[in-house]
């Protein structure tokens, strides 16, 4: 099952079109009362690690809004969604009127996804507001993520926060809620959703047509996110986690070999997902050995991977800023990497 919306990972359904939700119970309920109740925030911000459900979360609370505009007799729960209803299918062609989803914005030249949500997309925000505001129905926002807003996107968002609509509603998205600007936190309400079960996960995953069965492994790997999952299944994620252990592992000549290798793997055209995989499991990979080490006395080691972790994330950062060779850039990383864990 896969979707050709740009983002979208093959195997995945697109929140906007994804009638189940697995895990979040708590937070629907909390959602659905807060609404009825008719106190709740102008402003939500949905935090959790990538892939666990928040914007499936925030699609379903906004078709629930918007099926039931009076929150005095909105039911107490939300629902699974209509695909045949008027709201679900203007939701899911991005056809609502009511309802603006800002996302990185595909680049029309290369026709891939850009790297940040642009201040002009956050100036559709204010249009929206202009073109919805005698309607007197609900207008809804989804960031997805907030993380990719860049530095004057954030700025245009945050003025829109301080000063919000009538009957608007944010819903907030980020993986990183650290990373956003202290006053945009400062203007949201936190909910926060923790990694699926494997339960959960499970029965989301078979809701993607992923045979039942799977290995402990599979879910252990996943780390309660469906997106690690289906990068582990449909992109090769656990051959390059296999191909790191060996670089890692591997000595002299044999462990060139293995760098090459897997920064060939890496640049490939196409690669973008499975970099992205990459880098989260590298960063992982250090702060965990970083937390193991002080947790066993060895402070000067915990400090060492510390400070690798901070030099590695800015060595790519300026790689992609200033778009220097991939591979290049992976080999000197994957020797630094080796070095200090080896040390």
């Amino acid at each position: 099952m896969s979707d050709e919306r740009p983002g979208v990972l093959d195997g995945a359904i697109p929140p906007q079109d994804n009638t189940k939700l697995f895990g979040h119970e708590e937070a629907e309920a909390f959602l659905a009362q807060s609404y009825r109740s008719g106190k709740g925030h102008h402003a939500m911000l949905i935090e959790g690690p990538e892939g666990i459900g928040k914007a499936t979360l925030a699609f379903r609370f906004a078709n629930h809004v918007l099926s039931h505009p009076d929150p005095a007799s909105a039911p107490e729960t939300i629902g699974d969604p209509d695909p045949a209803s008027v709201v679900s299918r203007q939701i899911s062609g991005g056809a609502s009127h009511n309802l603006l989803h800002l996302s990185r914005p595909v680049d029309d030249k290369t026709g891939k996804v850009k790297s940040a949500i642009t201040v002009d997309e956050v100036r559709r925000a204010g249009k929206f507001f202009s073109q919805t505001s005698g309607t007197g129905n609900w207008r809804i926002v989804i960031i997805d993520p907030a993380d990719d807003l860049n530095r004057s996107a954030a700025n245009a968002i945050l003025k829109i926060l301080e000063e919000p609509p009538k009957r608007a509603l944010f819903l907030v998205l980020s993986h990183a809620p650290g990373r956003l600007l202290p006053t945009i936190r400062s203007r949201c309400l936190p909910l926060r959703l923790a990694p699926l079960g494997d339960d959960a996960l499970r029965m989301a995953l078979e809701n993607l047509g992923v045979p039942a069965g799977q290995g402990s492994e599979l879910l252990s790997a996943a780390k309660g996110s469906v997106s690690e999952a289906l990068k582990l299944l449909n992109y090769g994620g656990g051959e390059i986690i296999e191909a790191y252990r060996q670089v890692l592992s591997a000595d002299g000549p044999a462990a060139r070999k293995a760098m090459h290798r897997l920064a060939d793997a890496l640049s490939a055209k196409d690669s973008e997902t499975i970099f992205g995989f990459f880098l989260s499991h590298i960063g992982d990979d250090i702060i965990e050995r970083a937390r193991a080490a002080a947790l066993g006395g060895s402070i000067a080691t915990a400090e060492r991977l510390a400070r690798l972790h901070s030099e590695t994330t800015e060595r790519l950062n300026v790689s992609q800023a200033y778009n220097l060779d991939r591979k290049q850039t992976l080999i000197t990383i994957l020797g630094e990497l080796k070095q200090q864990i080896s040390a």
